[in-house]
């Protein structure tokens, strides 16, 4: 029998396009807390943040990061019989400021999740590159063209596992995880992007559900119901939307 873990806190980082800035927030009211995660598992944008957050950047460095960023040139919009947008400029922005190359550069450990398009399966990878992996975990089916790791094509995690606990369950003693992807009652289904969308929000809600009594902390900003999810421009409301659920759920 196992009688220690491996890490005092983990955290689980959830897809949901530009909510993902409320990852950020909930990170610096961790840190007041003097609650600063030591691994942390992620998916689509969970994965992009805890790239940065394990390469040791501060919440407020990856938010000015992410800020300085025109979406709409980090995805390049080139359609392809595939999906519709190319993210080939998220690669360039991760190329850009993330210090680490590989999984073992990085100052604090990090799982990432993908799906795999041959096996219908999710993956998680701690190993090897760090950029290919990001841009599988966040390529949302239809929206984003598929990415391949050793030939196969993978794409966004969140479409079997938008709450990727798996890889760190057993190894923390405390594990909080962050779902900045409420499933609002009536959403904006005006054009196929939003429908699509929609419908792959709705396919990955039950998974979320399903795990959350699990968490020793659950963290699920109610007000993200409100944003959408492409709208770089509330990044700055989107983080402190996040900073302000935190504080409530660490205080409670």
């Amino acid at each position: 029998m196992k009688l220690f873990k491996d890490y005092n806190t983990g955290i689980v980082l959830s897809g949901g396009a530009v909510r993902g800035f409320a990852h950020l927030g909930v990170l610096k009211a961790l840190h007041e807390a003097d609650m600063i995660p030591d691994v942390i598992s992620g998916v689509s944008v969970g994965s992009i943040v805890g790239a940065f957050y394990a390469d040791g950047y501060e919440p407020e460095e990856i938010l000015e990061i992410f800020e300085s960023t025109n979406f709409y040139n980090l995805i390049g919009i080139l359609y392809r019989s595939s999906g519709f947008f190319n993210i080939r400029g998220l690669k360039m922005l991760i190329k850009k400021n993330l210090k680490a190359k590989t999984f073992d550069d990085l100052k604090k450990p990090l799982f990432i999740a993908a799906t795999n398009l041959i096996t219908g399966r999710v993956e998680y990878f701690s190993q090897g590159s760090i950029v290919d992996k990001v841009l599988a975990s966040s390529s949302i089916p239809v929206i984003f063209k598929p990415q391949k790791i050793n030939g196969i094509a993978y794409v966004d995690g969140g479409l079997i596992n938008n709450l990727p606990l798996a890889p760190i369950k057993d190894k923390c003693k405390k594990i909080i995880g962050v779902n900045v992807t409420p499933l609002e009652e009536d959403p904006k289904l005006n054009g196929i992007r939003n429908v699509a969308i929609r419908s792959f929000h709705i396919s990955i809600a039950k998974s979320v559900y399903e795990k959350k009594d699990i968490f020793d902390i659950y963290i699920e900003p109610e007000e993200l119901k409100n944003y959408g999810y492409f709208n770089i421009k509330k990044g700055q409301e989107l983080y402190n939307i996040g900073y302000e659920a935190a504080v409530i759920a660490l205080s409670s």
